[in-house]
């Protein structure tokens, strides 16, 4: 399954190459404004899409991709002047997903009027096509209910590493699913910040009095972590076959070269970043975090004594 960081890169990727196409000699500093960019996360994306093409692979298809003192530069990359052409397969998987966006509260107003349209276009009159997705937990309707109502919620929450229960104020902002949970985000009064809580974690739940105005733009809800103060925090070295670690966790990346990619890996529980190290071996180094390596070094030893 393709992370949410992984999709969010490919976006803009997508929405950056025929936006540089169409205005030639665009700067750096253009590219970066428009598309959210840092002039290093820039550059990355230049590479990964540099000679990439269609099948054939010859060099009549496949990009050029570079910087050129200020300027962005892509080349031999007409097809994204063209409209994209689907297959009546892609439409309807494109109309089914957004179906089940709009199921699941996700969708902004304008899917609403995309939907109507596809379905127009792709479906005979008479004819309906149904999206039946899981059953959504008990407190997904609540929690919805009440980030349309805007109305703080109290919860009990178990911490996913250490399981400790803690009652907070949230303000919901939306609820969403991705990767098979159903999470929770809003600004938790607790922490002073904004925070995503897995669903099923929440042992309780209750309306509050009093409302909230969520902030103007919320941005995409994505899973990610938020380091605290007192987190543990570790240096990890990937090895390339273990750079999927990178886009599967909300982790910092320090640095990149041929030879791996190195991380900033946070958590509340040493344990956490211990485990994680263990189920990739030899795959990756741990460079710094005292309290990690002596977490692995337990967890190592329990193992052992258990199946020893």
């Amino acid at each position: 399954m393709t992370s949410p960081r992984t999709a969010e890169r490919l976006s803009r990727i997508l929405a950056m190459l025929p936006w540089v196409i169409a205005h030639p000699g665009a700067s750096v500093d253009e590219v970066c404004e428009r598309f959210g960019y840092t002039r290093s996360t820039l550059v990355k994306d230049l590479e990964l899409v540099f000679v990439c093409g269609l099948p054939g692979y010859g060099p009549g298809e496949l990009m050029d991709a570079w910087i050129d003192e200020d300027e962005v530069v892509v080349d031999a990359a007409d097809y994204f002047d063209r409209p994209v052409r689907l297959t009546p397969a892609e439409a309807l998987m494109m109309l089914a997903g957004g179906m089940a966006l709009r199921s699941a509260g996700l969708g902004p107003a304008a899917l609403d009027s995309a939907i109507d349209k596809l379905q127009r276009v792709l479906l005979p009159e008479g004819e309906e096509l149904a999206v039946e997705l899981e059953s959504e937990p008990d407190l997904v309707p609540r929690l919805r209910e009440a980030a349309a109502d805007r109305r703080p919620v109290e919860i009990r929450y178990a911490a996913l590493a250490s399981g400790r229960e803690t009652t907070r104020v949230v303000e919901p902002w939306t609820v969403f699913t991705t990767l098979g949970n159903w999470y929770l985000r809003g600004h938790c009064r607790l922490a002073g910040d904004e925070r995503v809580f897995r669903v099923d974690r929440i042992r309780s739940l209750d309306l509050t009095d009093g409302g909230f105005e969520p902030p103007d733009d919320t941005g995409e809800p994505v899973v990610r972590y938020t380091p605290g103060v007192d987190d543990v925090t570790a240096v990890i070295e990937l090895r390339p076959e273990a750079s999927w670690v990178a886009e599967y966790y909300p982790v910092e990346i320090v640095e990149t070269s041929p030879a791996g990619t190195v991380v900033e890996f946070s958590a509340t529980d040493p344990a956490v970043a211990a485990r994680l190290l263990l189920r990739l071996g030899d795959r990756a180094d741990l460079r710094e975090g005292d309290d990690v390596a002596a977490a692995l070094d337990d967890l190592r030893r329990r193992i052992l004594a258990r199946y020893g």
